[in-house]
């Protein structure tokens, strides 16, 4: 594809819109609206985009899967000695989206990652498939590695080392975040480019909602 066969991709968004009345009291309900709709309509609709600064201000993005979220915020595990980990393991500031494109939706999230309970880890890496609790041994996520086979060892010795064990245990580096929100926005497409953008902001008293231009 040339230069001018993609500047002239798009797409006219005309779905639908989005009004201040359609929104609920707080984000968390408004996230759980959107995301039943986009769980009917897409695969995968709990990947998103996990945002991290590290201590040298250099960005980094990444997809990971939310696995849980409530009033307190939005659930993920990973690697803590990943970049993202490590990323997180300083103020913990990150930004999380969800890329609904076929939904003509957006939601973006900005927050504060707090580290999970031992607890709450454990609990969920004990209903992982067991394929994905070996690789989570055999993986130091963000490590060099000289290639393809040593992955694939190191795996085979993580098979070897829990042969016969039923409940393998998370390796501590593992383990997990819940990013409280700040900033929600909820962005929808509309035609001419005219797009929909409100935005819950937290505050002492609750969550006060503005609207953005596109």
């Amino acid at each position: 594809m040339d230069s001018d066969q993609l500047r002239s991709l798009r797409h006219e968004y005309a779905a639908r819109g989005l009004a201040e009345s359609d929104l609920a009291g707080d984000p968390v309900t408004m996230f759980g609206r959107w995301f039943d709709e986009a769980a009917e309509a897409l695969g995968e609709p709990n990947a998103m985009v996990v945002s991290t600064v590290g201590a040298d201000g250099a960005p980094s993005s990444r997809m990971v899967l939310l696995k849980g979220y409530d009033e307190r915020g939005f659930v993920f595990y990973t690697n803590t000695s990943s970049r993202k980990g490590r990323d997180l393991g300083g103020e913990g500031r990150c930004a999380l989206l969800f890329p609904w494109h076929d939904l003509e939706r957006q939601v973006r999230v900005e927050g504060v990652a707090q580290p999970l309970s031992r607890e709450e880890v454990d609990a969920y890496f004990a209903v992982r498939p067991r394929e994905s609790r070996l690789g989570a041994h055999a993986s130091h996520q963000s490590a060099v590695v000289d290639g393809r086979g040593e992955l694939e060892a190191a795996y085979e010795a993580a098979e070897e080392r829990f042969e016969g064990v039923d409940d393998v245990p998370a390796p501590e580096e593992w383990g997990g975040y819940r990013v409280e929100p700040e900033v929600v926005e909820f962005w929808q497409g509309r035609r001419g480019r005219m797009h929909d953008r409100l935005v819950y902001r937290g505050t002492a008293e609750g969550w006060d909602v503005v609207r953005l231009a596109p």
